[in-house]
């Protein structure tokens, strides 16, 4: 092809590119390819250093594409430190432009609170934007997870839930790992790391920032939203709890889902133990699953949930199920 024909052929090009049809169809190439933009959440401050993006929702749907799981960024003098970055590229993204409407310092450290997809997602919005070098922190136990099937699993479901609108979403790992008790200074705040087994899963991390008295605890307490036990455990959680509150003291306590609460850890407490305490006598009693269910189901602190916990109905037979099941090991 002589220079003429590739004039030619540029400008046809450019002439196609500028037809209406052609721009919507661009358009929509892109976001199928990449998924379209989150709406923004402002950021609320919770304290003098922490704020949280609030997702009003607690499962990932096409409407709210993927957004359900609250995102917590902390503005220290050196820069932004984010626990918890979402579950996509897109939900990421937002994020970042909200961060900038709080600080123009540049996020320094990213934290994720366990495996599960809704909570770390969002890293390749962060790595894309300050870098591949940025520190991105967990516990060794959840870096080993994502390096097996877990990751690519969490991606194609929330493509799937979300209808693809989370199309374009790059795996990024946690780069660095965290222990429990260590201490981490950036700036003029210090974050300490917290891990006291298996609890919501094997390998949450809650990370207290010491000078706010305000703890971010990923999904190991929920404000009103049941939470996924299929990898945790109720006598966990209830040590978990013990052993956190023990360390920290008085806290705002900050879930992943839900709002942030001083009374959550009591709270959510009380309708886990609310499973947990009829199950493990059922199972001592000799009673069916069944009568265990019937048993939980008249328990006031599981009773007082019913029609205002998020997912409730659908999942409350399961959760009683597993809570039965463990029971049964811990009794015999």
């Amino acid at each position: 092809m002589n220079r003429r024909q590739l004039m030619l052929a540029g400008a046809a090009v450019v002439s196609v590119a500028a037809w209406p049809e052609a721009r919507l169809w661009a358009q929509q190439t892109q976001d199928f390819i990449e998924g379209p933009p989150v709406a923004d959440i402002p950021a609320q401050q919770l304290s003098k250093h922490v704020w949280m993006i609030y997702s009003p929702d607690g499962f990932p749907t096409p409407e709210n594409r993927g957004m359900m799981a609250n995102i917590i960024f902390v503005v220290t003098s050196v820069g932004v430190v984010v626990i918890d970055s979402g579950a996509s590229l897109q939900i990421g993204q937002m994020a970042i432009r909200m961060i900038r409407q709080v600080s123009d310092k540049p996020v320094v450290a990213v934290f994720n609170s366990h495996y599960h997809g809704d909570h770390w997602l969002g890293n390749h919005a962060f790595v894309k934007t300050f870098g591949d070098k940025l520190p991105i922190y967990a516990l060794a136990s959840t870096i080993t997870k994502l390096k097996g099937a877990e990751s690519n699993l969490w991606r194609g479901l929330m493509e799937r839930w979300t209808n693809q609108s989370t199309m374009g979403t790059q795996v990024v790992i946690p780069n660095t790992a965290v222990q429990h008790g260590q201490v981490m200074q950036f700036g003029d705040v210090s974050l300490r790391m917290h891990h006291y087994g298996t609890a919501h899963t094997p390998s949450d991390l809650s990370v207290e920032v010491v000078q706010d008295k305000v703890t971010a605890v990923g999904d190991i307490a929920m404000t009103n939203r049941i939470a996924n036990m299929d990898e945790g455990s109720y006598p966990g959680t209830f040590k978990y709890y013990k052993a956190l509150i023990a360390a920290t003291g008085e806290q705002l306590w900050v879930p992943g889902h839900g709002r942030a609460r001083q009374d959550l850890l009591k709270t959510y407490g009380d309708f886990m133990a609310g499973i947990w305490e009829p199950s493990l006598k059922a199972v001592e009693d000799g009673k069916s699953e069944a009568e265990a269910r019937a048993a939980v189901m008249k328990d006031p602190r599981v009773a007082s949930r019913a029609k205002t916990m998020e997912g409730f109905e659908g999942n409350i037979g399961k959760y009683i199920s597993l809570a039965y099941l463990e029971a049964e090991k811990v009794a015999f």
